[in-house]
């Protein structure tokens, strides 16, 4: 089998994966604007003076990064490559010191190696949630996940090594790197709706345990709610999300 049909071929597995991962994903939207948020406010407010409605805010981003900085280390490396590379292309580290052709070579290992970085916060994730008892109902398709990923990152680990030996042509690599790159946002989006779903599931253990009637994701910026009316509990959230790894 050559390398292009086994990386279209794992993508096409991973995305299959997917399909069976999808069904414990978040509905789509995943908040109000500012001027909803407001006429919600201010309905919720005549509610409360009756004894209505009792309404909790979640920023579902923040409560994310409970699974970001998990693997923080991981991904600081993979941030400090991407500058490397970004420094790279600004003409900095070097670069006017560089021939046209060590340049070129000089950037294929950095973007391999920032893509080879990616796939390393991904596969410690995964890891992460098999291990984790919060993760149970799903382990099964995770250890699916990481099998469908396996041949991808070796052959981003392969790429890393071509390109550093400079065995290979910019148009190869950048066809190579395109169809990595492909698959890894595909994973990735994958991981973002698991994580999601836990988010989610810690927010509705919350709002029943204290009450709420309505959790209402923050999806823009606001300047002020009245915490009498509008209870935070993103907090809470990434809290209990912590117990799930």
């Amino acid at each position: 089998m050559s390398r292009n049909t086994l990386l279209i071929a794992g993508l096409a597995l991973l995305l299959a994966v997917g399909a069976l991962i999808l069904q414990f994903a978040l509905p789509s939207g995943g908040g109000v604007s500012r001027s909803e948020f407001s006429a919600l406010e201010n309905e919720v407010a005549t509610l409360q003076q009756g004894g209505g409605l009792r309404i909790a805010l979640l920023d579902a981003e923040e409560a994310f990064t409970v699974f970001t900085d998990a693997v923080g280390d991981l991904r600081r490396r993979a941030t400090e490559k991407l500058a490397e590379v970004t420094e790279l292309q600004q003409g900095q580290s070097g670069a006017a010191a560089l021939s046209e052709r060590d340049y070129q070579q000089r950037l294929m290992e950095l973007k391999a190696e920032f893509l080879d970085a990616q796939f390393a916060v991904q596969v410690a994730m995964i890891d992460m949630m098999i291990a984790a008892d919060g993760f149970s109902d799903i382990v099964g398709e995770l250890t699916q996940l990481k099998e469908q990923i396996r041949p991808v990152v070796d052959a981003t680990g392969e790429l890393v090594t071509t390109a550093q030996v400079g065995a290979m042509s910019a148009d190869d690599f950048d066809s190579r790197y395109s169809q990595l790159e492909t698959v890894y946002k595909q994973s990735d989006q994958l991981l973002v709706n698991i994580a999601a779903v836990k988010v989610v599931a810690a927010a509705k253990e919350i709002a029943i345990e204290r009450g709420f009637d309505l959790v209402l994701g923050r999806k823009n910026v606001h300047v002020y709610s009245n915490p009498a009316v509008i209870v935070d509990i993103t907090d809470l959230v990434k809290a209990r999300v912590s117990t799930y790894l």
